[in-house]
């Protein structure tokens, strides 16, 4: 990567870390990383409203390949001091989107200077951490005829540079969900002329290890409740409304919608039996990422011909990833790079993101779009 690019690209990513922006309020964000590029580049640049791409068309032009970066941060405090620290208190880049960006903007930077046999797509997309940004950029894949997607992650806990590659599937498929009940309250003395939710939710509850047992699913099944509230502060009432909030994860998309269904069927039934209303939310909802084996093929190659270390992954993370909304569209891998064995996790406190990761992750993009 050119010394002068990597520079670019190194302070773009302070600039943004400085700016963080939650997920669909990316608006400061996603000018900024636009003007990068019309200020660097001669690319095409595509504004959809909350996301944009960039293009590259090669006079060759021989397919359509794709790069993909996220660029929302996260509801944290920065408490560590860095010259470029976040200016927005609550708010921080404690997920490393800002090097995502960073790096697919200096990957444009290298093809718009040297040119590349593929029409190169560079996709910037919003709210990651919620899961709907994906979601909402999906359409991007069928408008341009995209033949193929990469995107990659940064990851604690694995040597630095080293290349982390899986085949199948790479995140749980995962949604939040909430069970909402209404009875009818009554004096805390007579219990009986009311309906108190609290002993459908313990059933509820109590069904789950049922549900998620490793004997009766074939991948892995998760079911965890984040949140139980029932009733007020008063002893002199029999509480009437509940509610259930649990993340339910999966290892496939199928199993997660069995372990939903079978948590709305015994709320259900059992809130028929006692004449509860019953109501259902989700949110955060996450598909399965899965990746390509032809993709993840190519990752491979490439990191071997960078002579990056690969480390062959023995399972699927179980953090959620929209990502997995394009690699159901078309073919696509999804990669990770190593910050270190004992970095700070991303989403703790302590971590910021890496700035020479930036370099190694444009030089495998440069691999993959050849």
């Amino acid at each position: 990567m050119e010394k002068k690019n990597l520079e670019l690209a190194i302070q773009l990513r302070h600039e943004l870390h400085a700016h963080p922006e939650l997920s669909n309020q990316e608006i400061w964000t996603k000018q900024h990383l636009m003007d990068f590029l019309k200020a660097h580049t001669k690319l095409e640049i595509v504004d959809r409203g909350r996301w944009f791409y960039a293009v590259y068309r090669s006079k060759v032009g021989r397919r359509n390949i794709a790069f993909r970066a996220d660029f929302d941060a996260l509801p944290m405090d920065e408490i560590i001091e860095l010259p470029y620290g976040s200016q927005f208190p609550g708010v921080s880049h404690k997920c490393g989107h800002d090097g995502h960006s960073a790096t697919l903007c200096g990957f444009a930077l290298e093809i718009d200077q040297f040119g590349c046999d593929n029409n190169v797509f560079f996709l910037f997309q919003h709210a990651e951490e919620t899961g709907d940004g994906a979601a909402e950029c999906a359409v991007f894949i069928k408008e341009n005829n995209i033949d193929e997607i990469f995107g990659w992650h940064n990851m604690s806990g694995y040597k630095q540079h080293s290349v982390l590659v899986i085949d199948g599937t790479a995140h749980c498929a995962s949604k939040g969900m909430t069970i909402y009940m209404e009875g009818v309250p009554s004096h805390a003395s007579e219990p009986e002329k009311g309906i108190n939710p609290s002993f459908v939710v313990a059933k509820v509850i109590d069904a789950i290890p049922g549900f998620i047992d490793p004997a009766i699913n074939k991948g892995l099944v998760l079911c965890t409740v984040v949140q139980v509230d029932i009733g007020e502060k008063s002893f002199g009432i029999n509480a009437s409304k509940g509610t259930l909030r649990m993340t339910i994860r999966a290892l496939y998309e199928e199993e997660l919608d069995k372990l939903q269904r079978n948590l709305e069927e015994v709320a259900k039934s059992e809130a028929l039996k006692v004449g509860l209303k019953v109501s259902f939310g989700y949110q955060d909802e996450f598909p399965e990422t899965s990746n390509h084996k032809e993709s993840t093929d190519k990752v491979r190659y490439v990191c071997k011909e960078k002579g990056f270390s690969l480390v062959e992954l023995g399972e699927a993370f179980r953090g959620s990833e929209d990502y997995g909304y394009y690699t159901k569209l078309t073919k696509g891998s999804y990669f990770y790079i190593g910050n270190g064995e004992t970095y700070p996790h991303l989403h703790s406190y302590e971590y910021d993101f890496k700035d020479d990761l930036i370099e190694t992750a444009v030089e495998m993009f440069k691999g993959l779009s050849e």
